[in-house]
């Protein structure tokens, strides 16, 4: 099992468990990999060093500020993560019925309950108008499903 450093176009960090190389190239070529954070699919292989316990005895070196900063960034990335999937687990996906569902839950003509789904910027635009608030999260395919 090869664990490859892999990133995205947008500078996005992730880890990826393959069988070997090819595998990697394989599904890379195939367009199976995709950054777990935007979905893109320009996905790069990162430097890494393996890891080789040379001896117990000796301390680990501080982290550098660049060490810091990268994570840093995996912690907010991680809670970022963490918030878009307890905010999937805690509202129904009414896909492009949204700006309807919307209005009804507004006006009382159905049950209160957190929604969401896909509108149009000028669908959002006349929800703005009418004094119903909407908030748009761009969500990766790879969080619309089950993550193993």
């Amino acid at each position: 099992m090869k664990v490859l450093n892999l990133q995205c176009s947008h500078g996005h960090g992730f880890e990826g468990w393959f069988a070997s190389n090819e595998a990697f190239e394989t599904q890379l070529a195939s367009g199976l990999v995709e950054c777990p954070m935007c979905g893109g699919k320009e996905v790069t292989k990162m430097l890494s060093a393996p890891r080789l316990n040379l001896g117990a005895g000796k301390e680990a070196a501080p982290p550098t500020q660049t060490q810091q900063d990268q994570q840093e960034a995996a912690q907010q990335h991680g809670r970022w993560l963490r918030a878009v999937r307890e905010l999937m687990a805690s509202t129904e996906d009414v896909g492009d019925r949204f700006a309807d569902e919307a209005r009804k839950i507004h006006y009382g003509e159905v049950k209160e309950r957190g929604i969401r789904g896909q509108a149009t910027r000028e669908e959002s635009a006349a929800l703005a108008e009418e004094g119903i608030a909407v908030m748009q999260i761009a969500l990766p395919s790879a969080l619309k499903e089950t993550l193993q």
